[in-house]
């Protein structure tokens, strides 16, 4: 005779439990996953954002330990001006393409260029890309006009 043992263990983790650093790396409940073709393009969407930011990451970890072959991320993270001359360069080549009316896959193509750029920003300062999304998470419930004016006077 053969027996099935399940234990079902619950409890309250002290941190992230995520390598993203979230709390968990289950970011949508499992009938979310049934839902629509937009949802299974939203996960896609957050699963590449994480991904990246995970490879990020791992870069700025082969540096410290001097190991790894060399990398574009690497120089970007070890050369704050270079990186941000690069943000810089990226959304003004970006906002070229709009007024020079590109297709839209040179534009997809140069907004990643902007958001990788963006995100090893991100990784120099310690911001991680759930800070970002939880920021925009806030500002859905105003209008824009009003967000702007608000954070113009808590900037000052």
């Amino acid at each position: 005779m053969t027996y099935l043992l399940i234990i079902i263990y619950l409890w309250k983790p002290d941190g992230p439990t995520c390598y993203t650093g979230s709390e968990t790396c289950y970011f949508t409940s499992i009938g979310d996953l049934f839902k629509e073709q937009e949802v299974e393009e939203t996960n896609l969407a957050l699963t590449t954002l994480y991904s990246l930011e995970a490879t990020i990451s791992k870069r700025e970890l082969e540096l410290a330990g001097k190991h790894g072959k060399p990398s574009w991320t690497k120089r970007l993270l070890l050369d704050e001006n270079f990186l941000c001359s690069k943000i810089r360069e990226e959304a003004d080549e970006l906002c070229r393409m709009l007024e020079e009316k590109k297709d839209s896959s040179c534009i997809a193509s140069k907004m990643a260029d902007v958001i990788y750029h963006a995100m090893v920003l991100l990784r120099r300062k310690d911001v991680k890309i759930e800070n970002v999304l939880e920021v925009l998470r806030r500002r859905f419930s105003q209008s824009g006009i009003e967000e702007k004016q608000s954070r113009a006077s808590t900037e000052s």
